[in-house]
């Protein structure tokens, strides 16, 4: 019995509970040492390629810092939504092919250095990363903070040392681990709140003609620019220098599926924060895509925090933050492609249209594509896909298992209602950035709940077109409730800010009986306006405002152009019950466009009037 007992107790310790002991394997097994800088890519090729002979495998990067040189990455060409193409991808660590693996780093710090995608999950399934914060020695974006700014010049403080640089035919270029780059745009950051500065947006900082300026340094890391223009950026606040081509995600996650990665703090990268693209199930967990404060950096992301596009399943975003990104914290949708002919009745050619959405395996055998006529942006009808073959990244032929609708002609476009998921966004920060918050386009399920909204732009936006971006997906049932949106949002204005919340498809020819969006709810959230625009919507049905509570802030003065509360255009069956007022709030009103005031249910006593 005594035997029996020791025997257990030493399986035990040596395979743990679940009897996986021998699946564990650690990085410093094979010689890497934490905080030594010598490249970690071979040790952890080597790592990978030992886990796919396990039945469970875990890799773990003890507790330290972990160098990623571009020297031994795996190179492969991947065609990567709202990214620019390049020849091929620099992948350090490539979870390609597996059918499970976790990966836990122990609050590790992975820096990088030049040009990379720190984490490519590549079809697999199964996976988990967790506990990771990834940075870059040199950042591929830099910052500079105003020493001055008068009539004639500005002059900059860069930290040459993180941002080396130097002035080429009177301009500042940035040049860093196997890149050089010139700086092509700019965004203000108030040196007190770290917040994108009030009405400053794309251009509002230095003007549409700043690239007029003449750069001179008068020491190092200190760069006068001699620049006349109307607008000057303030004394003290920050600029970040956008200098950097969109060319790798921070994480990249492609036709696989069940991804979770949890306690990853994404400091910096290239492009999009993590890009998923046809892929399905994926958990987000205390995922922040925020500056590094330890190293006084006042930019995280080149781009968008999280992106998915052409996904399915169910997506879901809980207790992330987003801070101080260019470009939206996440955003959701799929990729229209216009028709360019008829080759059959049967067979189309098609082409994307964004030349950073090319090169897709855009539909497979048997999923079920939308037949969208452009002007009014109706979906006609629909069709199961028979065969698909790409003739170039452009291009490619698409078959139907029945004839394409007589109606539908070339130059409208297709939509690929397969590849569409269900949305959670739950607890979460978005902090400024500078866009907006959260962009919708799917048709799936999709609630956002109990987050707080500080974006600079517009907080939501549900947008769809299939003629511009190209990103479709008109929405079929949306609840937005239990939110906070406080008074930094819609501080500048960016392209479809139309409200703190906005409804905003591109449609040439809006039908008003036929209303693109449908079934969005928006109830119990709080509002902190400074402006008048709450809410904007166009070409929606089945609009309900409702049990919302309306609170002045005074912090901001309003400059929207928009001067009602509540504006409503080509929309139907619209209902605005129960909400509450506090303090002047701009407008209290409402505004119909093109939208019969049959549509619009308006409870009585609340303070909000419809105004002719």
């Amino acid at each position: 019995m005594k035997f029996s007992l020791i025997a257990f107790i030493s399986a035990a310790l040596l395979y743990g509970t679940t009897g996986q002991a021998q699946d564990t394997i650690r990085i410093t097994d094979y010689g890497y040492t934490a905080g030594s800088r010598q490249n970690a890519v071979p040790y952890v090729l080597k790592a990978l390629n030992d886990c796919k002979t396990k039945k469970d495998p875990v890799l773990i990067f003890p507790a330290g810092r972990y160098d990623f040189w571009p020297q031994y990455v795996t190179e492969k060409l991947y065609y990567e939504s709202n990214t620019d193409v390049i020849p091929l991808r620099r992948c350090p660590i490539l979870i390609e092919g597996f059918n499970k693996l976790e990966i836990n780093c122990n609050k590790a710090d992975f820096i990088f250095h030049d040009r990379m995608q720190p984490f490519t999950i590549d079809s697999s399934k199964n996976i988990t990363i967790r506990n990771v914060n990834i940075d870059w020695e040199i950042p591929l974006t830099a910052q500079a903070q105003i020493a001055e700014a008068t009539d004639d010049y500005i002059d900059l403080v860069i930290n040459a040392f993180e941002s080396p640089y130097v002035i080429e035919n009177n301009k500042l270029v940035f040049v860093g681990e196997g890149w050089k780059s010139e700086w092509w745009g700019s965004m203000e950051f108030d040196n007190n709140t770290k917040q994108v500065t009030s009405q400053t947006g794309d251009a509002g900082c230095m003007g549409d003609n700043f690239k007029n300026y003449k750069a001179i340094e008068l020491k190092q890391g200190y760069v006068r620019l001699q620049y006349t223009g109307k607008h000057k950026p303030l004394k003290g606040n920050w600029l970040v220098l956008r200098h950097s081509a969109r060319d790798h995600a921070g994480t990249f996650i492609i036709n696989s599926r069940n991804v979770v990665i949890e306690n990853m703090n994404l400091y910096h990268c290239a492009g999009l924060g993590i890009l998923s693209q046809y892929s399905g199930d994926l958990y987000f967990k205390r995922v922040n895509v925020v500056p590094n404060a330890v190293k006084n950096r006042i930019l995280s992301g080149h781009d968008d925090g999280m992106h998915f596009s052409n996904c399915n399943g169910q997506l879901t975003i809980d207790s992330c933050r987003f801070l101080s990104l260019m470009d939206d914290p996440v955003n959701v949708h799929g990729t229209s492609v216009r028709i360019m002919k008829k080759l059959s009745d049967t067979k189309l050619l098609c082409r994307f249209v964004h030349e950073q959405s090319i090169g897709f395996t855009w539909a497979r055998e048997g999923e079920t594509i939308g037949f969208i006529e452009n002007e009014a942006m109706n979906t006609i009808d629909t069709g199961k896909v028979e065969s698909f073959h790409l003739n170039s990244p452009e291009e490619f032929e698409i078959s139907f298992s029945k004839p394409v609708p007589a109606t539908i002609i070339e130059g409208d476009a297709l939509e690929n209602l397969t590849c569409t998921p269900d949305v959670l966004i739950k607890n979460s920060f978005f902090g400024s950035n500078r866009a907006r918050g959260i962009l919708i386009s799917t048709p799936g399920k999709v609630i956002i709940e109990n987050n707080v909204f500080e974006s600079s732009g517009s907080a939501i936006l549900i947008p769809g077109d299939a003629n511009g971006w190209y990103e479709s997906g008109a929405v079929k049932d949306v609840t937005i409730r239990n939110n906070v949106f406080n008074d930094l949002c819609l501080t500048s204005l960016y392209q479809f800010c139309e409200g703190i919340i906005s409804i905003d498809p591109e449609i040439p020819r809006p039908d008003a009986n036929k209303p693109f969006h449908r079934n969005i709810r928006i109830e119990n959230n709080t509002f902190h306006p400074f402006d008048y625009p709450v809410l904007y919507a166009k070409s929606a049905a089945g609009l309900h405002f409702n049990n919302n509570t309306i609170i002045r802030s005074t912090r901001f003065q309003p400059f929207h152009y928009r001067k009602h509360m509540l504006t409503f255009e080509y929309c139907k069956t619209i209902e605005v019950a129960n909400n509450q007022l506090q303090g002047d709030v701009p407008g209290k009103n409402i505004k119909l466009i093109a939208t019969p005031k049959k549509e619009l249910q308006l409870q009585k006593h609340q303070g909000i009037v419809l105004t002719e």
